[in-house]
């Protein structure tokens, strides 16, 4: 047997706007996501969330599934649409039926769902939106901390600024380096003010989520996209500066307010790690770039070799342990959560109403095998979420990726639990596998 420390936080992982549904109810007001997937062309075959998996109304299904689960945590999203309107009552009424069953409740604040209404003033391109969102996760705070336990700021804020303003890709659809640059650093700002507003109102547990993904290739590359991806991140978060050749490059398109720095790093006391898969580059003189990486010309971003997922990300769960163990010596002192991890590939419903998603099983158990050869080597893990409880809206994608250990049916709401739900079940109960 592999065994996991005592007190390993096995969880899953969802988002507001994936699953919630029940997008003009109660006083919720529209997102970017709501304005984006509206606007034709921009989510495949026109697929919104204005559904999704109806989880406002289903939570107490939902919450079942997880108690069955065996789940010892469950991270979710807080919809900043629903703030200050009747709907937020729906997370006293989800955190309430959490701790009934037993579920440590790890909230985060901002998973994408920016109101419109801050976009139509700048959104993450003006600094005054970092200070509605630190009031906002004051006033968030304020009506929930007696029950969450750890509140996370920011979702891969990466996604938000370099997928959100760099390609355009996901909501809201800008495509400009520069504006990309300028709302990375926003958003950290704001992660640093709403961590000052979270201590004073007296949280005591704070976290920040990004995605991270070791770059595999050629040696110049992949220390650019390191930066890119990576340490734009880290290095101001966990140390207070920008690196040297990351701010040279960001002053090829724009300027920041170093100042800003000082807020940026504050003390957390976790770090959420959502890993799926590494980067491959190298060199490549007639290369365009790519926009979600501004200022890449000359380097390809190419596909990985062996086994892919639906979305077509390299399958390589070594690439989890050595980024692990990386963040543990590179940053010490700050415990991990693996935040997400997990897989889309190609459900069906058999005749026996199941779902054999062997798939999911071994990309699961690889990937739990390399977190505690992680921990084995000095990474300070706490915890491991997987991605996701439910099937659900995958962004630009709309219905047509499942990460779900639950089969959703959209059209009845129906749950369906994969062989993978029955997998992570016995993984839970065990503390470790086989």
């Amino acid at each position: 047997m592999i065994i996991f420390p005592e007190g390993f936080l096995w969880g899953a992982a969802t988002a507001a706007y994936q699953i919630e549904g029940a997008a003009r109810e109660d006083g919720r007001v529209p997102s970017i996501w709501d304005t984006f997937s509206h606007t034709p062309g921009k989510v495949r075959d026109g697929h919104t969330g204005d559904v999704a998996c109806d989880h406002y109304h289903r939570y107490a299904e939902d919450v079942a599934l997880m108690r069955e689960l065996g789940l010892r945590a469950y991270r979710f999203s807080i919809a900043w649409p629903r703030f200050g309107t009747p709907g937020f009552g729906f997370y006293d009424r989800l955190l309430d039926e959490l701790l009934e069953a037993g579920i440590t409740p790890v909230a985060t604040l901002y998973h994408w769902d920016l109101p419109q209404s801050l976009q139509d003033g700048g959104g993450w391109l003006d600094r005054d939106t970092a200070y509605r969102f630190a009031e906002y996760a004051a006033g968030a705070y304020e009506r929930l901390g007696d029950r969450v336990a750890t509140w996370t700021t920011l979702n891969e804020p990466w996604v938000s600024a370099f997928v959100g303003h760099g390609s355009g890709r996901h909501a809201p659809g800008v495509g400009d380096p520069a504006a990309a640059f300028t709302a990375a650093h926003h958003l950290m700002l704001a992660h640093g003010l709403a961590v000052q507003a979270l201590r004073a109102a007296g949280a005591g547990s704070v976290s920040i989520t990004l995605n991270l993904a070791p770059i595999l290739g050629d040696e110049e590359p992949a220390r650019l996209v390191d930066g890119l991806c990576n340490r734009i991140f880290l290095d101001p978060l966990l140390r207070g500066v920008y690196p040297e050749d990351v701010l040279a490059h960001l002053r090829r398109f724009t300027d920041v307010k170093l100042d800003d720095l000082e807020t940026i790093h504050q003390p957390i006391d976790v770090l959420g790690v959502n890993y799926y898969s590494p980067k491959h580059v190298r060199t490549d003189p007639e290369a365009p770039g790519h926009p979600e990486h501004p200022g890449t010309e000359g380097i390809a971003f190419v596909d990985p070799d062996g086994p892919v997922t639906a979305m077509g990300w390299g399958i390589n769960p070594e690439c989890l342990e050595s980024l692990l163990v990386r963040l543990s010596r590179e940053y010490p002192g700050t415990p991990l959560l693996i935040t997400e991890n997990g897989a889309a590939f190609e459900d069906t419903v058999t005749g026996d109403d199941r779902v054999h998603d062997t798939d999911r099983v071994a990309f699961l158990d690889a990937h739990v095998r390399a977190a505690h050869a992680a921990i084995a080597q000095g990474a300070d893990l706490r915890g491991y979420f997987v991605w996701s409880l439910l099937d659900n809206f995958e962004w630009a994608h709309g219905y047509h990726k499942r990460f779900g250990l639950v089969y959703v049916d959209y059209e009845t709401q129906r749950r369906i639990r994969k062989d993978s739900f029955h997998w992570y079940r016995d993984v839970i109960a065990a503390n470790g596998l086989r």
